[in-house]
C-alpha cells in the first residue's frame, strides 16, 4: 500500500495564520452542555471548562473548539442563541485570559454567537450546518475575517433517525457535491478560500456504514483544493463496530482506541486536522501518521 503526500495550505485565521499538511493539527473538543452524547455536563461549570481547556492546551492541542449547544439527536435540549452565549463567552474570556497565544474556535452556526465570540478574541468559527442554519453566517463570517470551519450535515438532528439510507457508492460523492456547493457560498459571500476548512461531517445524518464508507474515500475530498478536518471521535458508528467484535458494550468513554484507529486512517487519507476528546493519545498517534506520510516524500515511489 502507498499514500499520497498531503497538501499544504496556509489557513488564515482572525489574528495569525496556521500551515495545514505539514503536521496534523489537533483540536480539542470543549463542550459546555448539559446533554452531549460524551461529555455532557462534565464542563458545565466555567471554571472546570477553563481547567480542561488548559489541560488539552498542555497536552499539546493546536485548536481548543469550544460549544454551548449539543447536535446529539433526540437526546438535547433546545437552546436559545442567549444561553449559547452565556455558555460560551465567558469560558472562552477566561481561557484566553489564562493562555493568551491559545487558538480558541466556536462551534455555533449562529450568526450573532460568532460575532460576539470572535469580539472576545475567538480566531474561528466551526459551522456544523455549513451556513445553512442561519442565513446571516455567511455575511457575518465575511465581515468577521476570521477563519472558518464548514461542515456538511444531511438534515437536523431531529431528521437523522428518518433519513432514507445511502448506498455506499452514494456517500462520497453527495458529500464532496454539498461541501463544494457550501464553499461556493462562502466565496461568493467574499471569504477568501485561503480561510476555509472543509469537514465532511462524520455522523451527521449519514448512519452506521455510511459512515466507513465516507472514511473509505476520504483521499477523494482532497481534491476539493481545500484543507480537510475530520472529526469521528467516540462517535456512535465506531461503538457499533467494536461491539459486534467483542460482544461488549463500547460506551463513548471506550471508545479511544476506535477513535484513533479511525482518525489515523483520515490523516493518512489527506486530513490536516482532527476533531478529538482524548487529545495525548490524538497528538502520539498523529505523530507516527505524519512520519508515514513525510516518508512519501522521501522514498521514490514505484514506477508503473
Amino acid at each position: 500500500m502507498s499514500f499520497s503526500a498531503r497538501p499544504h495550505h496556509e489557513w488564515n485565521l482572525r489574528s495569525r495564520s496556521l500551515t495545514l499538511g505539514a503536521r496534523t493539527l489537533v483540536m480539542g473538543v470543549l463542550n459546555v452542555t448539559p446533554d452531549s452524547f460524551s461529555d455532557g455536563g462534565q464542563y458545565l461549570a466555567p471554571e472546570k471548562a477553563v481547567a480542561r481547556a488548559l489541560t488539552m492546551l498542555e497536552e499539546g492541542a493546536d485548536i481548543i473548539d469550544i460549544g454551548g449547544e449539543s447536535t446529539r439527536p433526540g437526546k438535547r435540549s433546545p437552546v436559545t442563541a442567549h444561553q449559547e452565549q452565556q455558555r460560551v463567552l465567558g469560558v472562552l474570556e477566561s481561557i484566553l485570559a489564562a493562555s493568551p497565544e491559545a487558538i480558541v474556535s466556536v462551534d455555533t452556526y449562529r450568526a450573532e454567537t460568532a460575532r460576539l465570540a470572535i469580539a472576545a478574541g475567538v480566531e474561528i468559527v466551526n459551522d456544523v450546518s455549513g451556513f445553512l442554519w442561519d442565513t446571516n453566517m455567511a455575511a457575518t463570517c465575511a465581515q468577521l475575517s476570521c477563519g472558518v470551519i464548514l461542515m456538511h450535515t444531511r438534515g437536523r438532528p431531529d431528521e437523522w433517525a428518518t433519513l432514507p439510507p445511502l448506498a455506499p457508492a452514494e456517500v462520497a460523492p453527495l458529500v464532496y457535491r454539498e461541501l463544494a456547493e457550501r464553499a461556493a457560498t462562502a466565496l461568493t459571500a467574499g471569504i477568501p478560500r485561503e480561510r476555509l476548512v472543509l469537514d465532511p461531517g462524520f455522523g451527521f445524518g449519514k448512519i452506521g456504514t455510511a459512515n466507513y464508507a465516507l472514511l473509505a474515500d476520504f483521499s477523494e475530498l482532497v481534491s476539493l483544493g481545500y484543507p480537510l478536518l475530520a472529526g469521528m471521535s467516540r462517535k456512535g458508528f465506531l461503538a457499533a463496530s467494536v461491539e459486534a467484535r467483542t460482544g461488549e458494550d463500547a460506551t463513548a468513554k471506550s471508545r479511544l482506541h476506535a477513535t484513533i484507529a479511525a482518525h489515523t486512517a483520515a490523516i493518512l487519507a489527506g486530513a490536516s486536522i482532527i476533531r478529538v476528546h482524548d487529545v495525548r493519545p490524538a497528538v502520539e498517534a498523529a505523530a507516527i501518521a505524519d512520519e508515514i506520510l513525510h516518508a512519501v516524500n522521501v522514498i521514490p515511489q514505484a514506477k508503473e
